[in-house]
């Protein structure tokens, strides 16, 4: 995963020298959504997803729902790499979980650091977190998993 991510960004450099001609600004503008792009990458399709997703007013946001089977992966459901996202730092997250056999974790993970348990039992998760720059994913991760996910970010 690091090398195609370290090609990206040596293309993205040479993508910047190009434009030269362009201001700070606007160097700086297409250097995020270079950033933005590449982390959208991350995020599971939506043909290889459990559920349904619908996208928000970008990939930090929008909702999912989903009924597992006995299903163990991770799905990266929500985020990204932006350094400055249009919509703020603060996203409103709403979970519904329900747990019948297996487990299940709804987690929020920012940069190298740990990931962060939202909720991993039956019940719902309601609060509003900052975002730092850089990476951000929301996401589930499930072993043996048969239950329900909602989910809505705003």
């Amino acid at each position: 995963m690091k090398k195609p991510f370290l090609s990206l960004i040596l293309i993205i450099l040479i993508g910047v020298f190009t434009l030269s001609g362009c201001t700070k600004d606007e160097i700086l503008n297409h250097y995020n959504n270079a950033i933005q792009f590449a982390g959208s990458v991350e995020l599971t399709s939506k043909l290889s997803l459990q559920g349904k997703k619908e996208k928000g007013i970008d990939d930090y946001t929008g909702s999912y729902q989903a009924d597992y089977k006995n299903f163990s992966d991770t799905e990266y459901l929500f985020g990204g790499t932006s350094i400055k996202r249009e919509a703020g730092k603060d996203i409103s997250i709403t979970c519904t979980l329900e747990v019948l056999s297996g487990t299940a974790n709804v987690f929020w993970i920012s940069g190298s650091d740990e990931a962060v348990s939202l909720i991993d039992t039956t019940g719902t998760y309601s609060d509003t977190i900052t975002l730092p720059d850089g990476g951000n994913y929301i996401g589930i991760e499930c072993k043996d998993f048969t239950g329900n996910i909602d989910i809505i970010i705003k």
